[in-house]
């Protein structure tokens, strides 16, 4: 498959980095400038600026142009298909949580009742 139409995995890959999913994070509180996302990290500005570039190739990040400035803005629409393709596996995952909950509870009920058996059959019990 070529990454070129595979939206999906270039976004994913983007993501894959938490220097990048932090810079989103910055994002999604507002624009900000390319100094302003540097700020917290130990890096330099063209450290910085290659991770902006893997963000906009991904087309999770635009960056505007006012006069002097170039601030970067959330683009929204790749998470939403990241969100959609994850929303396919919902119900197995709910599904099997519910399954592992039946199972948990069935144990903790048979535990509960033979501890109750225990107490019962023990002869050194004092009573």
């Amino acid at each position: 498959m070529d990454m070129d139409t595979d939206h999906l995995s270039t976004t994913f890959a983007a993501l894959a980095d938490p220097t990048r999913r932090a810079i989103l994070a910055r994002l999604a509180q507002g624009e900000a400038t390319v100094t302003e996302l540097a700020a917290p990290f130990d890096m330099s500005l063209p450290g910085i600026s290659k991770h902006l570039k893997v963000l906009q190739r991904a087309g999770l990040i635009e960056q505007g142009r006012q006069a002097q400035w170039r601030p970067c803005r959330l683009a929204p629409e790749p998470l939403r298909e990241v969100a959609g393709w994850v929303e396919q596996y919902r119900r197995h995952w709910e599904e099997s949580f519910e399954r592992l909950s039946d199972y948990l509870r069935e144990l903790q009920d048979n535990q509960e009742q033979g501890k109750g058996d225990e107490d019962d059959s023990d002869p050194n019990r004092q009573r």
